[in-house]
């Protein structure tokens, strides 16, 4: 990891690896590597995602900078409610420790989801969690170039040997370049300050453009409103991870419904009435 990491980062890094290591002495790595083998090919991704806009609905109890959000958030229905209300993908947050998820919620969502696309959310630090992932039923695994740094590289081919789709999350211009030359061909753009866990949308006005032709652009952190996406949608975002805002909601899925229809481009304003009919 970078010199200079932020205080917040290395907590939960640490956590997330002390019970890594306790996993590891229960569960062999070839029994997760054949179990991984036997989950046969990944659901569709990339033409989810840039169906423009698409919303990576999140399944999320609590975080660093709020805490509990949601503790009773059942995974299964709730990514049943978001696969149903339109989301391009569900995101499962399996840290434990800040974030209140676990590899049950993992499955448990893959078993739910249908068609839909499932990413598993973590601080992903080895060979070993991405064999989880794909074992407990992920389709994408997060990697986060803060966390792997010059690591980036061999977790992006890892994780397409084990059948999934990596989504590689930068902050700024020098993670961009590590994950360009990663490979990476779906870039996430986090908004959220991993030094201060505050969210400033101005980092993919800054990064949006920067991203390598070709790669599919995801905005993550901070999007609340239609006005948003159609903001970054003109700055070339494909897609759009979504978390607190839903969880909140008291209707999660008239709010993912409302993203999708309100943001959709001109050109496709007769398939938004009919699909606002078919909600109706």
């Amino acid at each position: 990891m970078k010199k200079g990491i932020s205080k917040h980062l290395e907590e939960i890094v640490a956590g997330v690896r002390k019970d890594l290591d306790g996993r590891k002495k229960v569960v062999p790595f070839s029994d997760l590597v054949r179990r991984a083998g036997e989950m046969g090919p990944r659901r569709e991704i990339r033409t989810r995602l840039t169906r423009r806009p698409g919303i990576i609905a999140e399944v999320k109890r609590a975080s660093p900078s709020k805490g509990w959000i949601r503790k009773e958030l059942d995974a299964a229905s709730t990514t049943r409610l978001y696969a149903e209300a339109g989301a391009c993908a569900v995101s499962v947050l399996t840290e434990s420790r800040f974030f209140g998820g676990s590899l049950a919620d993992l499955q448990a969502a893959s078993a739910a989801s249908g068609e839909t696309p499932v990413l598993r959310k973590d601080f992903l630090l080895d060979e070993y969690m991405l064999a989880e992932a794909r074992a407990h039923g992920a389709d994408m695994a997060l990697l986060i170039v803060a966390v792997l740094r010059t690591n980036t590289g061999r977790m992006v081919r890892a994780a397409r040997e084990y059948g999934m789709e990596p989504l590689v999350e930068v902050h700024d211009e020098e993670e961009l370049a590590i994950a360009a030359d990663a490979g990476a061909t779906i870039v996430g753009i986090n908004n959220r300050d991993l030094a201060t866990l505050r969210v400033d949308l101005r980092t993919s006005e800054r990064l949006l453009p920067k991203v390598p032709v070709g790669a599919i652009r995801v905005v993550e952190s901070g999007i609340s409103s239609a006005g948003d996406v159609r903001r970054f949608m003109q700055l070339g975002a494909d897609a759009f991870l979504v978390g607190e805002a839903l969880v909140r909601a008291k209707d999660p899925a008239l709010a993912i419904r409302n993203l999708l229809l309100e943001a959709i481009p001109p050109e496709r304003e007769k398939e938004g009435s009919e699909w606002k009919r078919r909600s109706s």
